[in-house]
């Protein structure tokens, strides 16, 4: 029987996924919920894209798009990436950047995350975000 290692010796973690929504996703991201610019390329095999992330953080966030297209549509309504905050006061800043912007929240398909304070919101393609206010165990 073989053990699973204590650690797993990975230094970074990108999650990334295609958009034919470039510009509306990067606004969503980075304009709106905050994420931090790290890097942009354009013309790579004609793929163009985007990593957004957190300042200092060793993961971050990947967005493509493609010159023949990136049709990407969000697999269910309970695929999420969430976010947990500080505090309601930090989650609040950026629901209302959301607000602002035109994005209002959606019904979470778990009651869990809303019995817990959180907050889904889907981005130009669909896929959910959920705010929580500060860590639930």
């Amino acid at each position: 029987m073989t053990s699973w290692p204590a650690e797993l010796p990975v230094v970074q973690l990108r999650i990334a996924r295609p958009t034919d929504r470039l510009a509306e996703v990067i606004a969503f991201y980075r304009d709106c919920v905050g994420f931090a610019e790290l890097y942009r390329f354009a013309g790579h095999a004609g793929y163009d894209g985007i990593m957004l992330g957190l300042p200092d953080a060793s993961y971050h966030l990947e967005f493509t798009t493609h010159e023949d297209g990136s049709p990407c549509p969000a697999p269910t309504r309970d695929n999420l990436l969430v976010l947990y905050f500080t505090g309601e006061s930090a989650m609040y800043e950026v629901v209302q950047r959301l607000g602002e912007a035109g994005h209002e929240p959606v019904e979470s398909e778990n009651p869990y995350w809303i019995e817990n304070g959180g907050m889904t919101f889907e981005d130009p393609d669909g896929w959910r975000l959920v705010l929580m206010p500060r860590p639930v165990l």
